[in-house]
């Protein structure tokens, strides 16, 4: 039997976040010093992935949002309701941090966020994610995100693709 590397959970005040360090000094800079207002104020929700001595391997944080109908991709869009926007989950942020890349967390953490956004109780179309260069846009793509044809680094995943394979 296998061990769960990591346990995942809503970041908490007794979480220690001064010692996690991404590649990225703006997700960095943001983890120290803007999450807990964002919480605070309800216009995001951080989830952290947990090493065995409770160190903060990882996190991403998930918000409201919606898509304008006329930016998805026409095969998709004419199976929706005629509204302005479809409702979706924003994923804002995801980091690992440098001492735990390689082990397939960033995937996970994805997965996660996946799965909430499926399993919530207020209906959303899909999850979206704005990739902050190509590299970023690549890793969605591979875990089956499509681009926005008109925003190359904003790319979406229908939840109902998560439903089906659960």
């Amino acid at each position: 039997m296998s061990e769960v590397p990591f346990q995942l959970a809503p970041l908490g005040a007794e979480h220690e976040r001064a010692a996690f360090h991404s590649d990225s000094e703006p997700l960095n800079r943001y983890f120290h010093q803007q999450v807990t207002q964002d919480i605070r104020r309800r216009v995001a929700t951080c989830f952290v992935a947990l090493s065995d001595t409770q160190r903060i391997a990882g996190y991403y944080t998930l918000a409201s949002a919606s898509l304008l109908l006329a930016d998805l991709p026409p095969n998709l869009g004419k199976k929706l309701p005629r509204y302005p926007s479809v409702s979706a989950v924003r994923m804002g942020r995801l980091a690992v941090d440098q001492a735990f890349k390689g082990q397939g967390l960033g995937g996970a953490l994805l997965a996660d966020a996946l799965d909430r956004a499926a399993r919530a109780e207020i209906a959303a179309y899909a999850l979206v994610v704005d990739a902050k260069d190509e590299r970023a846009a690549a890793f969605y793509r591979h875990h089956g995100f499509i681009t926005l044809p008109d925003s190359p680094l904003t790319l979406f995943l229908p939840l109902a693709t998560v439903q089906a394979l659960r």
